[in-house]
């Protein structure tokens, strides 16, 4: 078993234990978070449905945040990423939003963070946010670790609240 698929059984067994669902905003870890999920058996208890928001107009078009809870913020930041899962979690009614927004890499993105660089949030009953640093720039890797460090949030929430 992977580190990924051993984090998405835990958070899914937590779930459905609780009967609470959850809804993933993605960028950078390209639906990897989604998939981990949706490979644990019984993933449909829980899983509402995700969207990889990798560009602006995929956001607009699946999350539509008002342009005014944008103001001032940018992406792979902590309240970027906060105002994604709190996006995903009120337009699919679901208990628990997750979200990521980073650059995986093998270069930084455009607003000067190194690749290794994401946020990850969940939104619902415990709210939180974190930065995370990989140090390596290996997209595939990153990619990788990100999808693991929201997923360990994720519980850390489920068990917090």
């Amino acid at each position: 078993m992977t580190e990924l698929s051993k984090f998405a059984t835990i958070v899914g067994n937590l779930l459905v234990q609780r009967g609470e669902t959850v809804s993933v905003a993605e960028s950078s870890t390209g639906g990897l978070i989604s998939a981990a999920l949706l490979a644990v058996p019984g993933a449909s208890a829980y899983f509402v449905g995700g969207t990889v928001v990798y560009t602006k107009p995929a956001r607009d078009t699946f999350l539509k945040i008002d342009s005014d809870k944008l103001h001032g913020i940018r992406s792979a930041t902590e309240p970027y990423a906060l105002l994604l899962a709190q996006s995903t979690r009120e337009s699919l009614t679901t208990t628990w939003g997750l979200s990521e927004s980073g650059a995986a890499g093998p270069t930084g993105n455009r607003y000067g963070d190194d690749p290794g660089h994401t946020c990850i949030a969940v939104s619902g009953p415990w709210n939180c946010a974190k930065t995370f640093e990989s140090g390596v720039q290996s997209r595939e890797a990153n990619m990788q670790s990100f999808a693991e460090q929201a997923l360990k949030l994720f519980e850390l929430a489920l068990t917090r609240s």
